[in-house]
């Protein structure tokens, strides 16, 4: 009988005990308080389905199709936003430019990211004439202007053919390895100042007692614990790069035609500006509602990833 009440105890106890959210489900909660985060996750979900599948929904191909009766048309029926200089599909180019300018956002963000983040641990941890050579080299880098060193560096490698690569697609190739070049700076030093503060806490020194060796220190304890803000980074830089990459587009130094992105078909749609604004206001669109969608998700994760806040 004595036992038989223990079990009726023991369940009862742990029918009262909450059981333990996963870290996962407590930042999903946090993120969809965020109202504006929660629309930009939306808009970014719908960008990338429409890039993945634009050979589906887009009603023609966007280099191939040209129809010369049809230059610079307005929309109609055949072509919902009209047709461009050589009587190409508008609709169908800016569904595609989605799939390139995305691809080469996250492509340039996340490779960026991980180098700065794999430098700046190693800075960190490692401290004195180590962290001294990378941080003088951050600091070289950041005082040089970035738009002229751009724009350089793509009219000296633009006519670059890269092995394996299509010739069409090696300037994405070339303006992807040139952003990335430029772009880790920021991480490494995020990264920097959190391993700076992780390493003298007790389980970095647990580990050392162990035996661990400093890479397995830097790779399974440094860079884990300071992935939330480097998540938030990443998130935020997207926009940035799909701003520069365009920009870069449009001056000419970027991905060139016929490859659609959202920069160069505002640099083709200038010509006709006068006679058709609206050709220049769906890529600027398209580039200004994804910039603007990452931004606020970034902020939703940064909310949503800070320890500080309550459940």
């Amino acid at each position: 009988m004595a036992q038989a009440q223990n079990v009726e105890l023991l369940d009862a106890e742990a029918l009262l005990t909450p059981e333990k959210e996963s870290q996962a489900l407590v930042v999903w909660r946090r993120f969809r308080r965020h109202k504006l985060a929660l629309a930009g996750l939306i808009v970014i979900t719908t960008f990338i389905f429409l890039g993945i599948f634009a050979g589906l929904v887009a009603p023609y191909h966007p280099i191939s199709y040209q129809n010369p009766r049809y230059r610079n048309a307005p929309p109609t029926a055949e072509h919902l936003l009209g047709t461009d200089e050589i009587g190409r599909d508008v609709f169908s180019r800016l569904l595609f430019a989605a799939r390139i300018s995305l691809t080469v956002a996250f492509l340039v963000t996340g490779t960026s990211h991980f180098v700065g983040a794999l430098l700046g641990g190693i800075s960190g941890y490692f401290g004195g004439w180590v962290d001294n050579m990378v941080q003088r080299l951050v600091d070289f880098l950041l005082t040089i202007p970035l738009l002229p060193l751009l724009l350089a560096f793509s009219s000296i490698l633009r006519g670059i053919t890269i092995p394996f690569v299509p010739a069409q697609y090696s300037s994405v190739v070339v303006i992807s390895v040139i952003l990335i070049m430029f772009g880790w700076m920021g991480a490494c030093r995020l990264v920097r100042g959190m391993v700076l503060s992780l390493r003298a806490l007790d389980f970095s020194e647990a580990a050392r007692a162990l035996g661990m060796s400093d890479a397995r220190i830097i790779l399974r304890h440094m860079i884990p614990n300071s992935m939330a803000p480097i998540i938030v980074s990443a998130t935020l830089g997207l926009g940035g790069v799909i701003v520069l990459e365009s920009a870069l587009s449009f001056l000419g130094f970027g991905v060139q035609p016929p490859i659609p992105t959202w920069g160069n078909m505002l640099q083709a749609a200038q010509a006709g500006l006068l006679g058709q604004p609206a050709k220049v206001f769906y890529p600027g669109m398209a580039i200004f509602l994804t910039s603007l969608a990452f931004n606020y998700v970034g902020d939703g994760l940064r909310d949503a990833l800070d320890p500080r806040l309550k459940l």
